[in-house]
């Protein structure tokens, strides 16, 4: 026997190897969640018992904790692995729970005796499974049993019971908190059902719920939070057959007669209850009727006690299955005979307005399937009567989608007609939650209101009628609680009362100037001698203005450029060039000693409350990746000189050029590319991608960020598919991007522009070349693209010379022209002073919505990736720029993900399946100020869809949309993350276990 003494410092990997006898070279160790997995192989696959043996009796002897670190989870269970070196699956494997390592131990040794000859005894001591032990409701014991399912996954778990205090002034309760924790954040929705189904199968009885809390490693905020309901199913079943419903009846019923072999159906004709009594199991049909008698003692107690509301009697028949005819009929008189209260039924009862009876009829429409039900806890409702509304709170644990049940909702209290409900309004959050994650409202008649009210809040659970209840202010209110469709009718009204003056009154100036006549106005009042007059008044006006302006634009820039102009040189350019290099900018940590001078017109002084403010304000130091080289020059040049055609869009055409420079260096195609919009160009930086990834040990891998503002699915679609090579593709493509780049009810400004180019019919006009054909071309192959592009070249027309040389000849005259970008710089000046446009060429629009900054902060590194150091400020970022919600965003509107942008989407996923390409995509933070409701609901819908397509094989999907709502500072904007959130995003990618990263 090998001892093992316990050492803190021993590494897991180094006490394997002495408990075992194996090399260190021969074991591995993985922990992933609460399992630790151990592969142990050697040139002859290591003996499974005996292996099991030395190891079962180091860990008996030591505390496996005390060789991890004090941030590693406990270890529940081990697994140990047996493979010959070289081979890819294992010969063998052993679970060990280490809460019953004696158990293993016997059973080791029986196996050991078994193998030697020394004894015929098969078997050994009975391993008691984790379920059965959680059932007696041990904390450490249902940890286990969840981690067998979390493990899995890399999550973590750990079980702890807390008291809770109701508010109502009842005894305390037993409240289950289940704390997950790993290295990634896992979606709410992929975990909440399973946990939810295996908690509940336990039937712990002493607890009302559980509480879920899930935890990145490293964190002090929970990622997000869950509630179970662990009311048992009997129950459930019990207060459904209370309220009448037939099959929480006929559930109950069945279960009673089950130890007679009786299986029980039931049936409602008006306020009767047939109950049908038949053989549970009689496939030949010989099996004997069930006993009247005994099925009458049987029923006769569930049923009084039951009391079920709304039924008068029932009929109870006995019978084989099939028969026409029953044997044997008897009939019962209930309890709602005798009490008048139980004889109204649930329906009658809400439409006077009960509510208990209003949410059972609820519940009962919203969960079909009461197996569903009972196995996850359902969908769950709340009440809240407030004025004339009925405010109806829908949770569940996963968040009931709008379209689900919103519409079911308000059609049935439409037709219930309760008296003094004038409207309803409709939620949906996930269980555990407050806040809701979108609403829905509908005016069941006409109300007066001016302002919408607040959202009432409602509590975690149902007990506390007065959480549900928002804080009174002295704010007045009007016309409360005002629906989104009124608001916009208004709008509407009132913006076509302005568009019809302000047509008024730019027709009256149009005739005025009598360039421009009536439709419907005769041509003899207009006749051509007169024309040819306005026309030649109105031309040679023009022209005496154009020569006018031209002059004086000649004069201003003669008289400016002595002082604020410089000729080029090569000094200077150097200047600029070195500037750019502070060696303060290389720092990890960015610090601001100095803030940028304010223009003079810049009202910078006072805050968003009309207070002054500090221009002390400290500023957090954050973690953030070393500034590269700035290439946009350098891209512009190549672009210039490539010869592939442009794009008609300049970055597209910019960061293709860097990535084959990047190609023509290396040889090979990048580890690791990043594609999507300005979130992506933004939000992924490959520097910090690149070094997190040698930490988990992925040294020396390359990546490049092709980030395309503006880009959409169909924009990724053709730049993957039609203008980079397969063979120019690396294995791993990180897809960076959100919602708004799948809205196929929006304008593709983008790709429109794409299509039109020369470049995009040049792509779907070269046949593709072989792997076999490539291998047989010419040497001169690439030399002969300059002959090509010669003959390709089109001549220019007689027309287009006539046009070129009398725009050489006016601008030769033109005072103005040959100094038109200093006209172009000073007059942008003062518009950016006066904050009216932060931009006036329109080669610096972003089509995807986004502001520009100045040049330098807009200037792209060689590994194609935008540094901003700007941080998202509300208060002030919003006296700049309007605050537009999600109804009225054009990159939302006519929100659908069918349509042409789910088409490429598919493309792209079946083009990386062909190329054996591992296809990431990863839904990028927004800002809580951008995340209203109605994005939000839009959000949700993006969900729905990713986690369908995480179907797909070599396809991942991460969620981070709500990783960072709150921290500002790795904002550039309400929607992009500068550098600081980038360093971040790429940090947390590297962690992810999920994706596989290429080994070099």
């Amino acid at each position: 026997m090998k001892t093992v003494l316990p050492d803190r410092q021993q590494s897991l990997l180094q006490w394997v190897s002495q408990a075992t006898g194996i090399n260190t070279f021969g074991v591995k160790v993985r922990l992933r969640g609460n399992d630790l997995h151990i592969l142990c192989e050697g040139t002859e696959c290591p003996q499974r018992w005996r292996t099991l043996s030395d190891l079962l009796q180091a860990l008996q002897q030591t505390d496996v904790d005390i060789l991890t670190s004090k941030e590693e989870p406990s270890i529940y269970q081990v697994f140990v692995y047996g493979r010959r070196k070289g081979e890819q699956r294992p010969k063998w494997c052993h679970r060990v729970h280490l809460n019953q390592i004696d158990k293993h131990l016997e059973q080791v040794e029986q196996a050991l005796l078994a193998d030697s000859g020394k004894s015929k005894q098969s078997g050994g001591a009975l391993i008691v499974s984790n379920e059965s032990l959680a059932r007696q409701g041990n904390p450490e014991a249902i940890a286990r049993y969840l981690s067998e399912t979390l493990s899995v996954l890399g999550v973590s778990v750990q079980v702890k019971i807390k008291l809770y205090k109701p508010k109502n002034s009842q005894p305390e309760e037993n409240r289950l908190w289940i704390f997950c924790q790993s290295i990634y954040s896992p979606d709410a929705s992929l975990l909440a059902e399973p946990v939810a189904q295996k908690l509940r199968y336990l039937k712990l009885s002493g607890y009302k719920d559980a509480v879920i809390v899930s935890q990145v490693s490293g964190e002090t905020a929970p990622d997000w939070l869950l509630r179970v309901d662990l009311t048992p199913p009997e129950v459930m079943l019990k207060e459904w057959a209370r309220w009448g419903d037939v099959q929480a009846i006929a559930r109950l019923l069945t279960e009673v007669l089950s130890e007679l072999k009786v299986a029980v159906q039931a049936d409602l004709k008006e306020s009767t209850l047939h109950i049908f009594c038949t053989p549970a199991f009689d496939p030949l049909g010989i099996a004997p009727i069930p006993d009247k008698v005994v099925c009458l003692e049987a029923i006769l107690p569930q049923l009084e006690a039951i009391a079920p509301q709304g039924i008068l009697a029932a009929t109870l028949y006995g019978q084989k299955a099939g028969d026409n005819q029953p044997t044997w009929i008897d009939w019962l008189a209930l309890p709602a005979t005798k009490h008048p209260a139980f004889a109204i039924s649930p329906l009658d009862l809400a439409n006077t307005g009960d509510e208990p009876a209003l949410i059972f009829l609820l519940e009962r429409l919203l969960n079909p399937d009461l197996d569903w039900r009972l196995l996850t806890g359902g969908i769950r409702v709340l009440l809240l009567n407030k004025n004339d509304l009925l405010h109806i709170m829908c949770d569940a644990p996963v968040c009931p989608g709008r379209e689900q049940v919103a519409s079911k909702i308000t059609q049935f209290i439409r037709q219930l007609k309760i008296p003094g409900i004038m409207g309803v309004r409709v939620y949906g959050r996930r269980a555990g939650n407050k806040e809701p994650f979108w609403h829905y409202g509908l005016d069941l008649e006409h109300r007066q209101r001016l302002v919408p009210e607040a959202t009432p809040e409602f509590a975690a659970t149902s007990k506390y009628v007065n959480d549900l209840v928002t804080s009174e202010t002295n704010e007045p209110i009007l016309r409360p609680d005002l629906t989104t469709e009124e608001v916009q009718t208004f709008v509407t009204e009132v913006a076509r009362g302005w568009i019809a003056t302000a047509s008024a009154t730019a027709k009256k100036f149009l005739l005025a100037s009598q360039l421009f006549t009536e439709s419907y106005q005769s041509s003899e009042a207009n006749p051509d001698t007169q024309g040819l007059k306005v026309v030649l008044v109105w031309g040679t006006l023009g022209l005496l203005l154009t020569l006018q302006t031209d002059w004086a634009l000649g004069q201003i820039i003669a008289r400016t450029t002595p002082t604020n102009i410089l000729p080029p040189s090569s000094s200077g350019q150097k200047a600029s060039l070195t500037s750019g290099k502070n060696p303060s900018d290389q720092t990890t940590f960015v610090t601001s000693t100095s803030k940028p001078k304010s223009p003079p017109n810049q009202s910078s002084v006072f805050n968003a409350s009309e207070f002054t403010q500090s221009d002390n304000t400290p500023i957090k130091n954050l973690a953030a990746a070393p500034l590269k080289e700035k290439a946009t020059s350098t891209a512009i040049l190549l672009a210039a000189r490539s010869q592939i055609p442009s794009f008609n869009v300049r970055q597209l055409d910019e960061q293709l050029a860097l990535y084959k420079q990047r190609l023509a260096r290396t040889g090979s195609p990048p580890d690791v590319l990043i594609i999507g919009s300005s979130r992506a160009l933004r939000g992924v930086d490959p520097a910090a991608l690149s070094k997190a990834l040698v930490t988990q040990g992925y040294p020396n891998l390359d990546v490049f960020n092709f980030g395309i503002n503006g880009a959409t699915a169909q924009v990724v679609d053709f730049l993957i598919r039609h203008v980079l090579e397969p063979s120019e593709l690396p294995k791993i493509i990180i897809w960076a991007d959100g919602a708004r780049a799948f809205n196929g009810g929006r304008e593709d400004i983008t790709f429109k522009s794409i299509t039109a180019s020369v470049g995009y019919k040049e792509a779907f006009q070269k046949t593709p070349i072989t792997t076999a054909n490539s291998n047989d071309l010419p040497e001169n192959t690439v030399n002969s693209g300059e002959q090509k592009a010669k003959e390709e070249k089109p001549e220019i027309s007689t027309y287009e010379a006539i046009n070129h040389s009398l725009n050489q000849a006016l601008a030769s005259l033109s005072a103005s022209y040959q100094n038109r970008d200093q006209i172009k710089s000073l007059l942008q000046k003062p518009l950016l002073i006066l904050g009216h446009n932060q931009t006036v060429a329109s080669e610096k629009q972003l089509t995807d919505g986004t502001s520009d900054e100045s040049i330098s902060q807009q200037a792209v590194d060689f590994d194609g990736f935008l540094p901003l150091s700007i941080r998202f400020n509300p208060a002030r970022y919003y006296q700049i720029h309007s605050r537009v919600p999600g109804n009225y965003d054009n990159d939302y509107k006519s929100f659908q993900i069918e349509g042409e942008q789910d088409a490429a989407c598919q493309e792209v996923l079946q083009f990386a399946q062909s190329q054996k390409i591992s296809l990431v995509f990863v839904n990028m933070p927004l800002t809580g100020d951008y995340l209203d409701p109605v994005r939000r609901q839009y959000e949700q819908e993006f969900q729905q869809y990713m986690l369908h397509l995480a179907t797909n094989p070599n396809f991942i999907y991460r969620d981070l949309s709500q990783q960072w709502i709150k921290a500002n500072d790795y904002f550039s904007d309400p929607s992009h993350l500068n550098r600081f959130g980038a360093y971040e995003v790429s940090k947390k990618l590297a962690n992810d276990p999920m994706i596989p990263w290429p080994v070099k």
